[in-house]
């Protein structure tokens, strides 16, 4: 799980709230029936367990569940991060349609640093391939000036160069 609120401004977590963000927070265990393991770890039933994480999922308490996988290791070894110089009057509107698509994991806005850098949409495509990533990329660009005429002014790619280990939010034991 992640992007745990917690504090004067989020949700208030109870004790057992609390330890079943810490215990799966890391991951669920790779077992068959990962919720019963992590009900079993916790003393409470699966039922419950389900119960609380759908409660924390609706207060915002936590954001979302999902798997974070290793790209490299499932053969996605190119990894560009798009750059896009979009209108500022259509960037909101760009912005949510590219980061619906399948193919980009994650999109945002960031400022320019004008003169020197005049992008202020980002979003990141996997792929096979350099040339896969930079085919996924000339699609967004279509589908941008199919759906938002003149709004992108530029773009480029850039690629990872070294793998970095990324996690969400975690909170203390």
């Amino acid at each position: 799980m992640r992007s745990v609120q917690e504090g004067s401004e989020g949700p208030k977590l109870d004790e057992i709230d609390r330890r079943i963000v810490l215990v799966t927070q890391g991951g669920l265990p790779l077992v068959a029936d990962p919720w019963g393991a992590v009900a079993d770890e916790l003393g409470i039933s699966a039922d419950e367990l389900l119960r609380r994480v759908r409660a924390m999922l609706e207060t915002g308490a936590i954001r979302r569940i999902g798997a974070v996988p290793n790209h490299y290791a499932i053969g996605y070894t190119a990894n560009g991060m798009s750059v896009w110089d979009i209108a500022d009057a259509r960037i909101d509107a760009v912005g949510e349609f590219v980061g619906a698509l399948d193919f980009v994991t994650h999109c945002y806005r960031r400022p320019r640093r004008l003169p020197e850098w005049p992008y202020n949409l980002f979003a990141m495509v996997h792929g096979r391939s350099r040339d896969a990533v930079r085919q996924q990329i000339d699609d967004i660009a279509r589908l941008i000036d199919q759906q938002f005429p003149g709004a992108c002014r530029g773009r480029d790619v850039l690629f990872s160069s070294a793998i970095l280990k990324k996690t969400g939010l975690r909170i203390g034991g």
